[in-house]
């Protein structure tokens, strides 16, 4: 076969895997060769979500679903017009897997496990005669003659005609030269979803305790988010958390992720209105307890825990409680305040921001705009999204786009 009707692909993740099988579906006459420098293949695909898999998120508005993105939310927007969240389900609807939403939003496959992604995707690669290639490790890409060459540490090489590059987050910047000897733009990468640590604060003892809609706020900055809290026997995660560390990514890394936040535990009062709210329940609880929760959906460990923090003995009475002590409650209900030194990631779940400079690609085609017949896919790109199956999203459309534009 002639060399230069070769597509390859590198990187046998999420969006290499979707835009080989793409490409090899829409372009039957050329081969293609998709390249992995492990022996592993989709390995985020296999513990998303807890093994899993979150595909995507039930949003269908294109406009909303573009707003989950810290970084790449434009460039997306006019994206998803091409691939959205709609057309995921649909293709792998045809493929044979079912997708379900869950009730915030999140979509898995009907099984509930991971695998039957994987399977689609290496059932649907074979068919469409992708060449995988494992501990493929390349030493270095030339671009000349409108081709591309790629030789491997074996001294092998082999001319690819079309190159898409879907190797996933840019850890180290020196492995990427040669795109900035094409004049590309290569962003630092930084953590993005990421959980907060405080190594010293007692809370870490109520490891295991959520709270389903709570706020959080960065102190000295404008960064907030509500939803689901989870304590850890580190410090805190859960929705909200993680969420937030996408959106202060940058801002919190130049504090070395050393910062103060605050947490309104029950964000349908302000501080003043839990004052008023602490008073009614002193007159109707009088004679109670005041470990009696007087919400049933609060965490009673919560509780418990925050009128120890309070100072306040929790076999008193209701009648007992001064205007001082409900003062205080108060406070820690609706701006409790801890301090985070240092952050938790998951390596196989670890999503950054940076990569492939937005400005170099047209997002049309997902082509370089330096270099003809380079595309881009994935995780290299400067594209991050909150969690809850956007990230996947942005693979798919992604990948899809540049296995559709290749001729």
């Amino acid at each position: 076969m002639n060399k230069q009707t070769t597509i390859v692909v590198i990187g046998a993740g999420a969006a290499g895997y979707f835009a080989a099988i793409n490409a090899a579906q829409n372009f039957q006459d050329k081969r293609v060769i998709l390249l992995e420098k492990s022996n592993k293949v989709l390995s985020k695909v296999k513990v998303s979500g807890g093994g899993r898999c979150n595909v995507t998120h039930a949003c269908f508005d294109i406009q909303q679903f573009a707003k989950n993105y810290p970084r790449g939310a434009k460039q997306l927007l006019q994206a998803f017009h091409q691939f959205s969240a709609s057309d995921t389900v649909q293709w792998f609807k045809q493929k044979g897997i079912e997708l379900k939403a869950e009730t915030d939003g999140r979509m898995f496959p009907q099984s509930n496990t991971s695998q039957s992604i994987i399977d689609c995707f290496t059932q649907a690669a074979s068919l469409a005669k992708v060449q995988l290639r494992l501990q493929a490790r390349i030493s270095s890409i030339l671009h000349k003659d409108h081709v591309f060459e790629i030789t491997f540490d074996t001294n092998e090489k082999i001319i690819a005609h079309k190159l898409i590059l879907a190797s996933g987050g840019i850890n180290n910047l020196r492995d990427h030269d040669w795109l900035v000897k094409l004049g590309h733009t290569l962003i630092p990468p930084l953590p993005s979803l990421f959980t907060f640590n405080t190594p010293n604060s007692p809370i870490t003892q109520l490891m295991g305790v959520s709270v389903p809609s709570a706020n959080i706020s960065i102190k000295g900055s404008k960064l907030s988010q509500q939803g689901p809290i989870l304590i850890t026997h580190w410090g805190f995660s859960g929705p909200a958390v993680l969420k937030l560390s996408a959106w202060g990514a940058k801002e919190l890394a130049e504090k070395n992720y050393e910062f103060d936040f605050s947490i309104n535990w029950m964000p349908r009062f302000h501080n003043d209105a839990m004052v008023q709210e602490i008073q009614l329940i002193k007159n109707r609880q009088a004679k109670q307890q005041l470990g009696t929760r007087p919400w049933p959906e609060f965490p009673k460990r919560l509780w418990e825990f925050l009128l120890e923090k309070a100072n306040i003995d929790a076999q008193s009475k209701w009648a007992d409680l001064s205007k001082k002590q409900g003062n205080k409650l108060a406070e820690l209900l609706c701006n409790d305040t801890y301090q985070a030194k240092g952050k938790t990631t998951f390596k196989e779940e670890f999503v950054t921001c940076g990569g492939v400079s937005l400005n170099d690609i047209d997002f049309n085609t997902m082509q370089s705009k330096m270099c003809p017949n380079l595309y881009f896919a994935g995780e290299i790109l400067d594209v991050d999204g909150v969690t809850g199956g956007f990230n996947f999203q942005a693979a798919w459309t992604t990948a899809w786009i540049a296995a559709k534009h290749l001729y």
